[in-house]
């Protein structure tokens, strides 16, 4: 993921997510709703999953202000939260 500021968290003592937050694939220079990362500032942390960023979270989400809307409907807003519906026994 992506977010445009950090701060620093003192009981884990890593950088986290601030701002604006994004998105993003490793091996790729963009977000996941197309924002280059250099050229809009963006910084990546890749060590925090998608889920812990989302507000109703609570976990590395207490400095995001904003979660892109098209970066939450692509990457699923209740990533992990719940599978999706899948057939048990599909026709032949």
């Amino acid at each position: 993921m992506a977010a445009s500021g950090r701060w620093w968290d003192e009981e884990d003592n890593r950088w986290l997510p601030a701002g604006e937050v994004h998105a993003w694939e490793r091996g790729t220079n963009q977000t996941v709703c197309g924002l280059s990362l250099h050229r809009s500032r963006l910084s990546r942390f890749a060590a925090v999953p998608w889920a812990e960023v989302l507000p109703e979270s609570g976990g590395a989400a207490d400095a995001v202000r904003r979660v892109c809307p098209r970066c939450a409907a692509a990457a699923g807003r209740h990533a992990g939260a719940r599978p999706g519906w899948r057939r048990t026994n599909p026709r032949p």
